[in-house]
């Protein structure tokens, strides 16, 4: 006996009302994974304004990022079992909903316990949108246009991560910080609106039994494990008793969620869709691609801040150019979607970005916009080049069933790829500024001919400016230290960016894993 699927009942909509339906549900679902996307780096921008008008510390008013990030890893997972329980587009405009009212509690915020509140409750929902928002364009688009579509939504994908810092400094600048938050209203109510013109609606009510013990688990593992790789570096790793303690969490609810969820006849999360091969090396190159996505955005920006003395606006220009380039490529891309071998479109992407980063090794304290210009604006490119293809080498054979559960994986090691390549390279980031800094005090010596030239010269220089024995030998070490603190900056961000280099072509081996990433009639006419 056949059964409808979604994709069937797109496609009745398209029937009646013309191939247009089609952009408009990718229109309003992309819109909805982009509000979810800017919001995860928006709020960085504007912590200490948060700070300073909510009167928190620094450690409290962390957990507007953290609570924000942990809501999210634990709902991807189980986006395909409540779409199955509240049908697809009844949870994902219950995901919209839920975003735009949190953001308006946020905004609206007087304290910093509510704020918190309001920002899980925004990752909780935000969360639903993101995974399916994919998943509902796999299904909406046949699979000769599925390139196309995923463009679209990738675009949201690499794009909103740099607009967030750029748009967050400039609402927090000219307006309020509470209008990182209102900005989401007026999008959130135009996305639900199309939705519920656009997206057929499709009968929940699929789950029979709901697998308690297993969202538990997951809740304690992947909640933990997030926590660890917000706080780590914070906390200084396993020196902190909670972070021991929540590592442990971590660990013993991944074992106990994944034995769950292979043995119950209704699992929360369907491990069993990485019985597709290209799935499962799909999944774990992803974690690759979000930590050298999330990565590079960390690195550059915090080089640009911290050496450069960039603002948040100016940091936001910088990246400006490789987002555009970005999304000038994404439909390109997707027209040569499962023409091309993935495999050896990923590995352009990931060669290319590597020497990149190896030529970002050079950068100095003197490095200006232009010498940034042309390398991130080829890292916009070739990002797209490994993200397009990649998407597609995953999901573009899984069958409509199992799309859902394929798409929130592939969604989550993103996200968790990204958190972990964060967390990486922050903890490395402050070993290297404590090496490079005792290698150069070590130098740093009386007896030293350099160092004595320098000192002389540093406090004619401030003799010269009317101040006094005393005050020109202080300002003259000042000055010196100031140097070798920049200095040790700029060494510790070129072992940074040699680091991320070097991941890609280290991980260059996994692609053999993966599928061709060329369409294949026969999976497609057995998916249906």
């Amino acid at each position: 006996m056949s059964t409808t699927t979604y994709s069937d009942k797109i496609n009745e909509m398209v029937a009646e009302q013309g191939e247009m339906v089609r952009w408009f549900i990718t229109v309003a679902v992309s819109l909805g994974a982009l509000l979810e996307v800017i919001d995860t780096s928006i709020v960085n921008v504007a912590l200490p304004h948060i700070q300073g008008n909510l009167g928190a510390t620094l450690s409290e008013v962390g957990w507007v990022i953290t609570g924000y990030s942990i809501a999210n890893a634990v709902i991807i997972p189980l986006t395909a079992w409540l779409g199955g329980i509240f049908g697809r587009k009844g949870y994902f405009n219950f995901s919209m909903i839920g975003f735009t009212l949190s953001s308006i509690m946020c905004g609206m915020a007087t304290d910093l316990t509510t704020l918190v509140i309001a920002r899980i409750i925004q990752g909780l929902c935000g969360g639903g949108l993101l995974a399916k928002a994919q998943a509902i364009l796999f299904e909406a688009f046949p699979k000769e246009k599925q390139g196309m579509a995923q463009g679209v939504f990738g675009i949201c994908v690499i794009v909103g991560p740099i607009i967030g810092p750029t748009l967050g400094g400039y609402l927090t600048d000219t307006l309020d910080w509470r209008w990182i938050f209102f900005i989401n209203i007026p999008f959130g109510i135009l996305a639900v609106i199309m939705c519920s013109i656009f997206l057929p609606k499709d009968e929940g009510g699929k789950v029979s039994s709901i697998d308690w013990l297993g969202i538990l688990y997951m809740i304690v593992g992947l909640g933990s494990f997030q926590y660890v790789l917000e706080k780590g570096q914070e906390d200084d790793w396993f020196s902190s008793p909670l972070i021991c303690v929540l590592s442990v969490c971590a660990v013993v609810g991944a074992i106990l969620f994944v034995a769950r969820e292979l043995t119950t006849q209704h699992p929360a999360v369907d491990l069993r869709v990485l019985r597709y091969r290209s799935v499962a090396a799909g999944v774990t190159y992803s974690l690759v691609l979000g930590a050298g996505l999330y990565g590079v955005s960390f690195v550059v920006p915090n080089f640009a801040q911290t050496v450069l003395a960039y603002t948040a606006m100016q940091t936001g220009l910088l990246l400006l150019p490789g987002s555009i380039a970005s999304g000038i490529m994404m439909p390109i891309m997707g027209a040569f979607s499962g023409k091309v071998d993935a495999r050896i479109m990923i590995a352009i992407g990931a060669v290319s970005t590597a020497a990149i980063m190896f030529g970002l090794v050079s950068v100095t304290s003197q490095t200006g916009y232009d010498d940034f210009f042309w390398p991130l604006l080829l890292r916009g490119v070739a990002i797209v080049f490994m993200y397009m293809p990649l998407t597609m080498a995953t999901l573009g054979n899984v069958a409509p069933k199992d799309i859902a559960a394929a798409s929130a994986f592939f969604s989550l090691a993103r996200q968790l790829g990204g958190s972990v390549g964060i967390a990486a390279l922050t903890t490395v980031l402050a070993r290297r500024l404590d090496f490079h800094r005792a290698i150069l005090v070590e130098k740093i010596n009386p007896f030293n001919p350099a160092v004595q030239e320098r000192m002389h010269a540093f406090t004619a220089l401030f003799h010269n400016r009317g101040a006094s024995a005393h005050d020109a030998t202080a300002g003259a070490n000042a000055l010196l230290n100031n140097i070798v603190n920049v200095q040790t900056l700029v060494l510790s961000f070129a072992d940074l960016f040699w680091l991320v280099g070097a991941m890609f072509i280290v991980t260059l081996p996994l692609l053999f894993f993966l599928d061709k990433g060329q369409r294949r009639k026969a999976a497609a006419a057995a998916a249906h």
